[in-house]
């Protein structure tokens, strides 16, 4: 049973990274042709690019804050490294101190999703080139806030089993 729940939670990490990697690459390529296009606008102005910082603003904000979830599902974030586990002298303790590290990360998380969410919500403005509501802009935020909320929970969740048992190979999905 603990098999298939685990082996079910990785089917959905790999997808879930595979949908951001793919999102992130689409507006990093959206980000490089308007750059070229602007570029090539300005020795040849064959047309108005009245719209370009909107977009760009729009395509930024997103490729950053997709990637920022990205690396939080998959682990990938910088960090100055774990010199804290090595002096811990019981197995159990590590996992415990690695659980304190994700609930503090939850709690950063959790309140920058509130604030995200709140942002989104209350937005009423309009942007000025394509009169879009701004919360285009801001939607990203909330999205991957609570995607990384989920994934600080499920985090917690496996270093809390590991405290619990620190046989268990979660990571491999096995026992």
């Amino acid at each position: 049973m603990k098999q298939t729940v685990f082996h079910a939670l990785n089917r959905c990490d790999r997808l879930l990274t595979l949908g951001l990697k793919w999102i992130c690459i689409g507006l990093f390529a959206a980000i490089t042709v308007i750059l070229t296009l602007n570029i090539i606008v300005r020795f040849v102005p064959v047309m108005s690019m009245h719209w370009f910082d909107e977009i760009l603003e729009l395509l930024y904000g997103a490729l950053i804050f997709y990637g920022a979830a990205a690396v939080w599902v998959i682990h990938g974030h910088f960090s100055v490294g774990d010199w804290i586990s090595k002096h811990l002298s019981s197995v159990r303790a590590r996992f415990a101190y690695r659980l304190i590290v994700e609930l503090l990360s939850l709690v950063f998380i959790a309140v920058f999703f509130w604030y995200a969410l709140d942002l989104f919500l209350k937005t009423e403005e309009q942007t000025t080139a394509f009169a879009m509501s701004k919360k285009w802009l801001y939607a990203c935020m909330p999205i991957t806030g609570g995607v990384m909320v989920l994934y600080s929970l499920k985090n917690m969740y496996l270093e809390l089993l590991k405290i619990v048992n620190p046989a268990l190979d979660i990571e491999a999905g096995r026992e």
